[in-house]
């Protein structure tokens, strides 16, 4: 029989999607009063490889991510997502736009040596019910030395575009993980 144990922290991420980067901004530090200073925020990409959130946000999408500082305990990523979906809300009340409409996408998730994981209120066969409505998925698996997707990987996520910004947000979990002295116990792969 396996020793229970509690898991080890985990690092908060939250990828944003817009068509304006002045609301990914805004939407980054409203989560930052939250889930305390970001360690990171990529550069900004074209979100061009579905047109998925085009009816809903408009054309001429942006995504950008954010590493947040503070390691987090991985059981919170629903209750995170659960949040996420309410300061949307909230920007799309302060930009007037109608209930449900919504100008800047949240996505959070979280890092950890072996996988990024990625909370959604979709369900899927790939995907695992945590609570509140909001299940989770292993989106990338870190192998070999680098992130690798799986089959049913967002296309932008398996493209390899966020792999170097991935990379670092690893390579600094790391660091903060040797820094409490938590490397010790490997979780589903080398460090």
């Amino acid at each position: 029989m396996g020793a229970i144990r509690s898991p080890r922290p985990v690092n908060l991420i939250c990828g944003f999607i817009s068509n304006d980067a002045d609301l990914i901004r805004r939407a980054i530090r409203i989560l930052t009063q939250y889930y305390g200073p970001t360690d990171a925020v990529s550069e900004i990409w074209p979100f061009d490889d579905t047109d998925y959130y085009e009816p809903e946000m408009g054309t001429n999408l942006l995504r950008q991510f954010a590493s947040f500082a503070e390691l987090i305990d991985p059981g919170r990523l629903a209750s995170i997502k659960v949040h996420t979906n309410e300061v949307e809300g909230r920007i799309g009340y302060e930009c007037g736009l109608p209930r449900g409409q919504r100008p800047v996408n949240l996505d959070p998730g979280y890092i950890e040596l072996s996988k990024l994981v990625l909370a959604t209120t979709k369900n899927g066969s790939h995907r695992i019910y945590m609570r509140e409505g909001i299940y989770a998925e292993s989106t990338l698996h870190y192998r070999e030395g680098k992130w690798q997707p799986w089959p049913h990987t967002y296309p932008d996520y398996a493209s390899g575009r966020y792999d170097a910004f991935f990379e670092d947000a690893r390579n600094r979990y790391k660091s903060k993980l040797e820094s409490l002295g938590q490397t010790k116990r490997p979780e589903g792969g080398r460090l």
